[in-house]
């Protein structure tokens, strides 16, 4: 019994001291953090403006649109000819248009654009404005025919710059359009605003009509959005606009955009949109 007893004991102390003595297990590391996803901001501007895209280039109400501003145009045009006639005024007679979505239609580049999740570039407008083959806009070639049987003179007031004169009146020539030629084409130099170009085209003719897709078309003040999105200037400034200007659709791009946007980064433009909608959603 002793002797049994004892041999017990030394077989528990081998198995305890060879149990004490197995290798430690390794342990694996920790997995490393994941990546945040790559957020392209451009692709989201890009797909926030696709609905106004699509409602310019494939809408019947856009199309219609423009029809009916171009009639209103035809109106008030006939209504400040009259004035001018008997008002015996000598100066020679003008209109002044805008170019891009007021008489061509650039439309396919905004789609071009957003079927690749991309935003405006002017590098992709340049390559656009090459092709010189816009559409002309409902309504504006037969309009502005009609102002030159009527004896008044086109100007183009447009913000494309000099590198695209060539292109721009290759595009309005193929189309007919009257008065394509460098003395009525006036494009940006250095400046957006248009005042001066306006201004110059005042100093020889008497400017019956404005036309353009933005308010800014008709006086740089609309630029200024800050004080109720620039609604009171259009009510204090409403017979000035309803004798002497037409505005025509354009949901794609202008002022309103860049009045919310600003002009920074696409991450920066991305972040002031997601702002303004926390702030006015109801």
């Amino acid at each position: 019994m002793t002797k049994t007893i004892r041999n017990s004991a030394v077989l528990l102390a081998f198995v305890t001291i060879g149990c004490s003595s197995t290798q430690p297990v390794a342990v694996a590391p920790p997995p490393p953090p994941i990546a945040p996803p790559v957020v392209d901001h451009a692709a989201q501007l890009s797909m926030q403006g696709a609905d106004a895209v699509l409602w310019q280039n494939s809408s019947a109400e856009a199309y219609r649109l423009f029809q009916q501003g171009y009639e209103l145009a035809r109106l008030k045009l006939d209504a400040n000819l009259a004035k001018h006639i008997e008002m015996k005024d000598p100066e020679p007679c003008a209109v002044v248009v805008d170019v891009d979505e007021t008489v061509l239609d650039n439309s396919p580049y905004q789609v071009e654009q957003v079927k690749k999740h991309e935003v405006f570039d002017q590098d992709t407008w340049k390559q656009w404005t090459d092709k010189a083959s816009a559409k002309a806009c409902p309504g504006a070639l037969e309009f502005l025919t009609y102002v030159n049987t009527a004896g008044c003179e086109v100007f183009y007031i447009t913000n494309r710059d000099k590198r695209e004169q060539a292109s721009t009146l290759k595009n309005l020539n193929h189309l007919g359009f009257p008065n394509s030629d460098t003395k009525h084409l006036l494009l940006m130099e250095g400046t957006s605003d248009k005042t001066d170009r306006r201004a110059k085209v005042d100093s020889t003719h008497k400017i019956v009509l404005f036309i353009g897709d933005q308010l800014r078309d008709f006086d740089e003040r609309f630029k200024d959005r800050k004080v109720d999105s620039g609604k009171g200037l259009v009510d204090s400034m409403n017979d000035a606009l309803m004798n002497n200007f037409i505005l025509l659709p354009n949901p794609m791009y202008g002022t309103y955009r860049d009045a919310v946007q600003g002009k920074g980064s696409d991450t920066e433009k991305q972040q002031q949109m997601e702002k303004w909608f926390q702030e006015n959603g109801y």
